[in-house]
């Protein structure tokens, strides 16, 4: 099987969708299969290297001018390569595989966004892998058919681009210490975290939060912090290769998202044993085994998440239970079951092609 992944850039930035493409690359390629990304490039290109896959060039930025060379490119990639799968993870890959199909390969999209409007093009593929339940369901809503649809939960522990949590070391964090991991946009309930930590902050003198993660709305959450009375006790630490070292030296990890398909930052969190508080919303439900792991706020709401982290700060024997509730049922977030599952959603859409060429 040659199977060709697309996605706009693997640069080592902490991006989801880029690490999930990434993960399955390097696995599928150490099965053996004959494997190469088409991209922007980046950073993760010397591990694709070190892994036997091969990087094509392609620059997908949406300006008139370079969509006519980005297709031009891929029909070069396509007579070259000549893949038997092309997996899309992002919108423009996606559209570039299904209106320049030059064999009959199979066409794979996942969809990670999926509050996205543009979303609704991941159907163009003959099958759509939605990352949680959540996100199968809100597909089919938009009209994107059952048949079409694999539910392939989301998961990187084990993953090749970095070291196993266990060659980490935790770093010398004031404790108690509040993390979290995220890109900075205000959908990551960034500003509502800031809001609920000055809440508890007189109460719990010698908590600190630690804000791990890079992005546009960055210097709006840090001139908020600045304006509280307790800036000196939140820390932002921008992009971190390796956010496992706050992880473990965390008491509690919160992910105050608005939406969110799946968290896979949480599956991390959980590995490293941090009690979990986060936002009941989407397929982060499912990311803690339906409340078992983790506590559920509604999103938006910084007195809840308040709330929340009183809870658990105010009594050390509950907030050591839900430590050891995260670290449960891990195995399913495996990147190795993921790439099990895509491969299976491969097979059977290579296999529906060969009786449909047989008749």
């Amino acid at each position: 099987m040659r199977i060709l992944h697309i996605t706009n850039h693997v640069q080592e930035i902490g991006n989801g969708i880029v690490n999930v493409a990434i993960d399955l690359a390097c696995l599928q390629a150490k099965l053996g299969y004959d494997v190469a990304v088409a991209s922007a490039g980046g950073e993760y290109e010397t591990l694709l290297e070190r892994y036997g896959v091969r990087h094509f060039q392609l620059n997908q930025s949406r300006t008139p001018l370079n969509v006519a060379k980005a297709a031009w490119h891929y029909w070069g990639i396509l007579q070259e390569f000549q893949p038997d799968i092309v997996h899309a993870h992002m919108m423009t890959g996606v559209v570039l595989g299904a209106l320049l199909r030059m064999s009959s390969y199979g066409l794979v999209s996942t969809v990670h966004n999926e509050f996205q409007r543009s979303a609704i093009l991941m159907g163009l593929a003959d099958r759509v892998i939605a990352v949680s339940s959540a996100v199968a369901d809100s597909m089919v809503k938009r009209g994107i058919p059952k048949h079409k649809l694999r539910v392939v939960s989301n998961g990187t522990l084990g993953t090749p681009r970095h070291p196993n949590i266990t060659e980490c070391q935790p770093l010398p964090l004031h404790r108690p210490a509040i993390t979290t991991v995220a890109g900075m946009y205000k959908r990551k309930g960034i500003g509502e975290l800031i809001d609920a930590f000055v809440e508890i902050a007189t109460e719990f003198a010698d908590a600190h939060l630690y804000v791990v993660g890079d992005g546009p709305d960055r210097a709006i959450f840090e001139a908020k912090a600045q304006s509280t009375a307790v800036s000196d006790r939140i820390h932002f630490e921008g992009f971190q290769p390796e956010p496992q070292r706050y992880m473990l030296a965390s008491d509690i990890f919160v992910l105050a998202s608005y939406c969110e398909s799946f968290g896979l930052v949480l599956t991390e969190a959980r590995e490293a044993g941090c009690a979990i508080v986060a936002s009941d919303v989407d397929g982060i439900p499912e990311t803690l085994d339906n409340r078992q792991a983790g506590l559920l706020v509604p999103p938006k709401d910084s007195h809840a998440l308040a709330k929340a982290l009183t809870k658990l700060l105010s009594n050390p024997s509950e907030l050591d239970q839900w430590k050891c509730q995260a670290k449960l049922n891990l195995e399913r977030f495996s990147a190795a079951r993921v790439n099990k599952e895509t491969l299976a959603t491969y097979r059977e859409l290579l296999t529906n092609y060969s009786a449909i060429s047989a008749v």
